[in-house]
């Protein structure tokens, strides 16, 4: 009897020990991000130039979305990087009194406690508005000024700023002030905006709107260098892609299909996973999604282990 107590004793130890450590590892996890480290413009470039032995990468749309965690914001981005190396799509837009700051919608009722239109509020009656999360909970979290997220974002991820109402001179002297142009992009609707920030910069990195051969033409001629963007080609998985991949990745540009709009709004997260892998098996170099911490899981066994730009992702301790 004394010796089948003794044996269940132990395997009751040994479970808890079990437990305890992976309860442990758990933890550590959390306390670390995936980071990205990049020095340069030029290593900005090198990490999106297309050479066929590169790492599937994940772009949060707006940073992602969880419950508690809301859309355009620090803590979201955060999370985010606790689970997967990411870069972020995100909205600059302004207040009345001309600061930056982010938020997708022109009005504020979606994703915040406020009212109205963002344009009509200074920064500081911004201050006491909190976030909301996707489900419309009332979070803790406050608007941040695109300052403050650069100056978060600096050796942590790229940041990709989405052109809403911001001039795009405004935006060039933001990053020229922050010195970010080694994690800092813009995206770009046509040549013309992408020659603007050249011209300002030579060294910037844009997403750019190509979906068809047309507009990949288009860039051609406008003499945008191909190896300084990355290529928004649409939300779905169709035939049409496989011209533009050949086109853009010959070229040297990455590929970008976003689910945001189409297969993030799958009922089940199953339906979501197939989806995503059915991005990466057509050729897809990066995948946007609402839904990065899903993704990422989803497509871990395509991303490339041997690719030689495995050297810019990292792990950092989360500063408290």
């Amino acid at each position: 009897m004394n010796f089948i107590m003794k044996r269940r004793s132990f395997r009751t130890l040994t479970v808890f020990l079990s437990v305890l450590t992976i309860g442990l590892q758990a933890a550590e996890a959390q306390s670390e991000i995936n980071v990205l480290k990049l020095k340069s413009a030029k290593d900005l470039q090198a990490f999106f130039k297309y050479t066929g032995n590169d790492v599937l990468l994940i772009a949060g749309h707006r940073g992602g979305m969880v419950k508690g965690f809301p859309e355009n914001s620090i803590a979201t981005f955060e999370n985010t990087l606790k689970h997967t190396p990411a870069f972020f799509e995100i909205d600059p837009r302004l207040t009345k009194d001309s600061v930056m700051v982010l938020m997708h919608d022109a009005t504020l009722d979606r994703t915040t406690t406020g009212k109205g239109k963002l344009s009509d509020y200074t920064y500081a009656q911004l201050k006491d508005i909190r976030l909301k999360d996707a489900e419309g909970n009332v979070t803790d979290f406050a608007i941040p000024t695109l300052s403050e997220v650069i100056e978060w974002g600096r050796g942590k991820t790229i940041l990709n700023l989405d052109h809403k109402d911001v001039p795009l001179q405004m935006t060039a002297d933001l990053i020229r002030k922050h010195k970010a142009d080694n994690f800092v992009m813009m995206t770009v609707h046509h040549p013309d905006e992408a020659l603007f920030y050249l011209k300002n910069n030579k060294n910037s990195v844009f997403s750019a709107f190509i979906k068809t051969k047309k507009e990949f033409e288009d860039y051609q001629k406008a003499g945008v260098p191909f190896t300084q963007m990355i290529a928004y080609i649409g939300p779905h998985v169709k035939p049409d892609n496989k011209e533009l991949y050949t086109l853009l990745n010959n070229a040297g540009a990455m590929c970008m299909i976003s689910a945001a709009s189409s297969y993030d709004k799958l009922k089940t997260a199953e339906e979501r996973r197939a989806a995503y892998q059915a991005i990466a098996r057509d050729g897809a170099s990066i995948i946007e999604s609402d839904y990065p911490i899903e993704l990422a899981d989803a497509v871990k066994n395509f991303v490339k282990k041997d690719s030689p730009k495995q050297k810019f992702f990292k792990k950092a301790p989360i500063k408290k």
